[in-house]
């Protein structure tokens, strides 16, 4: 594993979130009651941001866009492009059904530290 530094871990307070860029790749950080995660800012559907997108209570997130499902700890789709409806269907057949990129995450002395190697 390849630590590197993104954030400190004050600049995330629980429940909140903050866009960075790493080695070309921006992520999303999100400290969701305490566990932080390090996902891509990027909705694997469209490419479209994810960074204004709900955490749902069973740790989701929804895309804002086309309300796209993803799994926080996994980056697994738990539902593809529902929205808008009937449209939504049409719209997820543009492109294949995707994971979201999902990176481990430490905090060491004060840091926030992500893994891109996996």
């Amino acid at each position: 594993m390849v630590w590197i530094k993104a954030l400190a871990v004050n600049a995330l307070a629980p429940n909140t979130r903050q866009v960075v860029k790493l080695e070309e790749r921006s992520l999303l950080l999100l400290n969701e009651s305490g566990t932080i995660y390090a996902i891509d800012n990027i909705c694997p559907h469209l490419k479209l941001p994810l960074k204004k997108g709900k955490v749902t209570p069973d740790g989701s997130i929804v895309c804002p866009w086309h309300r796209s499902e993803f799994d926080l700890a996994t980056g697994n789709v738990k539902t593809w492009c529902p929205f808008p409806p009937v449209v939504g269907n049409v719209l997820g057949k543009i492109s294949s059904e995707k994971t979201l990129g999902v990176f481990p995450t430490k905090v060491e002395d004060e840091q926030i530290l992500v893994d891109l190697s996996v």
